[in-house]
């Protein structure tokens, strides 16, 4: 079911959006922000009154990143914050509301099954349309060839199918994992188109769907790399793939990014690392040499915890022969959620809820540097930047 929307932005929306029509930013991101969650003494809580969930546009291509416009629109903190896709040509996004206010009871939330078409070459940009996905919908990727786009249905334990002709999206059909339960978080095209992977949170599996045009099927093969997978990325090569494990976290233990190796056959698991507690966002860079990792390190916990850190931490881990390497870390915020690379992989940018703030560092290859911090209208919950292929790999940092 596809409903079309009509045409209104904020009237917040700046003048710099007519620059995205005319294609002169060098990169956007687009960051889902949820009005609806605030964090009270460690727990989710719906505010009494609500800040309306808006999608923030983003130039990260300019010396400093700056805002571009804001549109209106459902989405949801809980789930991955691969909540975000945008097309390989920039033209659209999609952004998924796994959750909405329960219309029974305004003090908690509901499950959601909204996919939100906005578009980014208008000025400013624009809600177009809104498409249905399953229950709880939560991550979403776009192929490579800007044809296909897919939705892991959390509650449902479905992934939806969606259909791309130019900037027109269209439900084509819903993929069972015939596991009504996994809890399916995320889900990720392999750079040819032929294949995705899907993790499933709640039975601790990754599914492997096979590709063909518009037709997707579940292979029925699952990999096991960690407890609980919940974000997942492939480098720009198809080589590997990497996902966070969301395990442990909850009782203070430490959490594990696992590497995947996507050319062995049968695809399988070949190592993991050790975070820390609940390694919530997930992004490889675009040279494919670094994986930046948002970890929630007790900060969303109440204060009176044991287990409460007033901090969290960005960690940014070397890919070296198929192995994850430490480089550098960095205190962030509370709550933090998605992250996101520019292009040329020198700069970094991670969403923290309980701040309301996009804090943002410079990368050296060796070192982070914080930068100023923009501030959103709601608590930021997805992120993510078009897939645009392998970037050039930059010079080392000496």
């Amino acid at each position: 079911m596809v409903t079309r929307l009509r045409r209104v932005a904020l009237p917040t929306t700046l003048l710099l959006a007519s620059a995205l029509s005319r294609g002169l930013t060098a990169q956007i991101a687009v960051s889902a922000n949820d009005g609806k969650a605030v964090l009270v003494d460690g727990v989710n809580t719906v505010p009494a009154r609500p800040a309306p969930d808006s999608i923030s546009i983003l130039d990260l291509g300019t010396a400093r990143i700056r805002l571009i416009g804001e549109v209106r629109a459902p989405t949801a903190v809980v789930g991955p914050p691969e909540s975000v896709a945008i097309a390989p040509n920039e033209s659209f996004a999609l952004v998924t509301a796994a959750t909405r206010v329960d219309p029974t009871d305004a003090t908690k939330t509901a499950p959601n099954d909204v996919v939100t078409v906005i578009d980014l070459k208008a000025a400013p940009p624009v809600a177009v349309a809104t498409l249905h996905a399953g229950r709880g919908a939560s991550g979403v990727s776009i192929n490579r060839a800007g044809t296909l786009a897919l939705v892991a249905n959390r509650i449902d334990g479905t992934v939806s199918v969606f259909g791309i002709e130019g900037t027109v999206v269209r439900p084509i059909e819903t993929i069972s994992l015939n596991a009504p339960d996994s809890g399916p978080s995320h889900v990720v095209f392999t750079p040819d188109g032929r294949r995705a992977l899907v993790t499933r949170n709640n039975d601790s599996l990754i599914s492997i769907l096979a590709i063909s045009g518009t037709k997707v099927e579940y292979t029925r093969r699952d990999v096991t790399a960690g407890l609980k997978p919940y974000a997942i990325e492939i480098t720009p090569d198809g080589a590997l793939a990497i996902v966070a494990h969301i395990g442990a976290g909850a009782t203070g233990g430490t959490d594990t990014l696992g590497v995947i190796d996507l050319r062995a056959e049968p695809i399988r698991a070949i190592g993991q690392l050790a975070v820390g507690s609940t390694p919530e966002g997930l992004a490889i860079s675009p040279d494919g040499r670094y994986v930046a990792v948002t970890v929630m390190n007790g900060s969303n916990n109440p204060r009176q915890s044991p287990l409460f850190r007033d901090f969290g931490l960005l960690r940014i881990l070397a890919l070296r022969n198929r192995t994850l390497v430490p480089v550098t870390e960095a205190r962030i915020g509370h709550w933090c959620q998605g992250v996101a690379w520019n292009q040329d992989s020198r700069r970094i940018v991670v969403q923290c809820m309980v701040e309301q703030q996009l804090q943002i560092f410079g990368f050296s290859g060796r070192t982070l540097t914080p930068e100023a911090p923009l501030k959103l209208s709601a608590g930021p919950a997805g992120i993510r930047t078009a897939d645009r292929g392998a970037a050039p790999r930059a010079a080392p940092s000496r």
